[in-house]
């Protein structure tokens, strides 16, 4: 079976969820997203229990029903497997897993009892495992009382079988041997309906793939051992998995912070489906500016594509007390008289990634193009300290329409601690994509030979005619400290030799030109003034 059997069997599961919400009156309700989540992480949950249980037991692999095999088992026989097992996968009794469930549909109280028990059941039994903690110190449970979201009693049994007939005959065991990396195309897919840019007080969207690869490929250019990953607006996880997949799983922890609990709950899915169940206790649910968790801890690496404009006037004044000076040091963005939602948050998020950094930290932080060309303000101050530290390793000016749902302009910026100031990449990539149609936006699409010359200029510092310049932090400090490429690339004239003939001939030919256009508005002021004598006043 190959990785697009597995993108398409695994988008139909999500488009047979979203019917069975519909069917029951719960399509585009706030409780979607929940059911078919949570639903899906039960489903992938039993697949690796599966998977790992084959693997540490010949009988159950060779078992033509794993079902009634792993029943069979003793209870120090199952005690057994599932220490064998570790964290490899979720602690799951054989009255747990989904084929037990389904064979109980006929039961009384079937979704109180079989449906939602089993799923609490699994809360209790995997919460040291998989449980998001809140900036409060309280823990997110994986799963909810699904069948609670049906108001009317009387239809919550069928409603939960229905869930189950949607899942109980798909197997994902195959995508485990083989390793198909997946994830992205389904978290994209899963996600699109209910996130947008610029969408409620707290938006959430996910990162394009492009960007997420191209991050990931310049800041990690060598092998690096336990080392800590942190983004402090993680969002579904995006930036984290593509980072940690070229770091490798095993060589790294997985911080994160975001205030959104359903980003929080995308991030633990993507973290159990990429092997980095290990740092889902690192996943915090909370306000990253006002309160991060993670002030006196420093990271290797940071990844960031933060929320550009947000309402956090709640706050601001609070931010202003000597408390955030430290880590604000280049001022906080003041409240506009009006459009509170424009405040430039993003300012904010590339200060505490810079007072976040370890001694060997690097960074990649998506911003607005703007940032990158601003003559005064915060956004001066954050560059002008980028050059005085000797931080900055380059900017990449990308396409415009990269994110499908704003038309926002957005540059990337590399920080590495131990940059080489002689050699700073700016890169402009704005002319390259191709521009394709996503139901109402327009995206612009960047090949994978696009992506590789963008990552080439810049871990090789390659000067290319027109699209990326190595400079010195001398050369940025005389430009007033702009990372725009376009400003660095040589003014080029182009003269051509052309005969005393040639040259008579086209001045000849301009003379004539505007002879002509003389004469046509000589014209048209008869014709006008013609047409005024014959208007009169009634």
């Amino acid at each position: 079976m190959t990785e697009q059997e597995f993108v398409t069997k695994t988008k139909s599961l999500i488009d047979g969820l979203k019917s069975v919400c519909a069917n029951y009156g719960l399509g585009n309700d706030a409780s979607e997203f929940n059911i078919i989540t949570q639903v899906f992480l039960y489903k992938y949950l039993n697949d690796k229990f599966i998977y790992e249980a084959k693997k540490a037991d010949p009988k159950l692999a060779k078992a033509e029903n794993f079902q009634k095999a792993y029943e069979t088992l003793s209870e120090s026989e199952q005690k057994f497997l599932l220490g064998r097992i570790g964290t490899k996968a979720a602690k799951m009794k054989p009255e747990q897993m989904i084929s037990y469930i389904y064979n109980k549909n006929g039961a009384e109280n079937f979704a109180a009892i079989h449906f939602d028990g089993t799923l609490r059941s699994l809360n209790a039994d995997n919460e040291h495992l998989y449980a998001v903690k809140s900036e409060g110190g309280g823990k997110e449970k994986m799963f909810d009382d699904l069948s609670q979201y049906i108001r009317d009693v009387s239809q919550r049994d069928t409603f939960c079988k229905a869930l189950l007939n949607k899942i109980v005959d798909v197997s994902f065991e195959k995508m485990f041997s083989e390793k198909y990396d997946f994830f992205s195309t389904i978290f994209e897919y899963l996600i699109k309906d209910y996130n947008s840019d610029s969408g409620g007080k707290y938006a959430e969207y996910y990162t394009p793939h492009a960007v997420a690869r191209i991050m990931a490929a310049i800041l990690v250019t060598e092998k690096d051992n336990g080392v800590k990953v942190y983004d402090p607006s993680a969002g579904s996880g995006t930036l984290l998995m593509n980072i940690a997949h070229a770091i490798g799983e095993k060589n790294c922890s997985i911080y994160s912070e975001d205030v959104s609990q359903k980003s929080a709950n995308m991030l633990r899915l993507n973290l159990i489906i990429n092997n980095l169940s290990h740092s889902i206790p690192n996943i915090i649910k909370g306000n990253t500016i006002l309160s991060s968790s993670y002030l006196t801890e420093k990271f290797d690496y940071i990844v960031s594509n933060p929320p550009f404009k947000l309402d956090f006037s709640d706050y601001q004044t609070k931010l202003l007390s000597d408390t955030y000076k430290t880590r604000f040091f280049a001022g906080v963005p003041k409240i506009p008289a009006k459009d509170k939602d424009k405040m430039a948050i993003y300012l904010l998020f590339i200060q505490h990634i810079m007072y976040s950094l370890s001694d060997k930290g690097k960074a990649a932080i998506v911003v607005p193009t703007g940032f990158i060309t601003a003559q005064s303000g915060i956004e001066k101050k954050i560059r002008e300290a980028l050059i005085e530290r000797g931080w900055l390793r380059g900017v990449v000016s990308m396409p415009s329409n990269i994110f499908a749902s704003t038309g926002t302009n957005v540059s990337i910026l590399f920080f590495d601690k131990s940059a080489d100031n002689e050699h700073i990449v700016l890169v402009d990539a704005s002319k390259l994509g191709e521009i394709v149609k996503e139901g109402k936006n327009q995206r612009t699409v960047l090949t994978k030979k696009e992506e590789q010359k963008i990552i080439s200029a810049m871990n090789d510092k390659m000067a290319i005619e027109d699209f990326s310049i190595v400079v010195k932090t001398e050369e940025i400090k005389a430009k007033n400290y702009s990372f725009s490429a376009g400003q660095y690339f040589e003014v080029k004239i182009e003269y051509i030799d052309i005969s005393p003939k040639e040259f008579a001939e086209k001045m000849n030919g301009f003379e004539n030109r505007l002879t002509s256009l003389f004469r046509q508005g000589n014209e048209l002021d008869v014709e006008i003034q013609n047409q005024l004598k014959k208007l009169k006043y009634e």
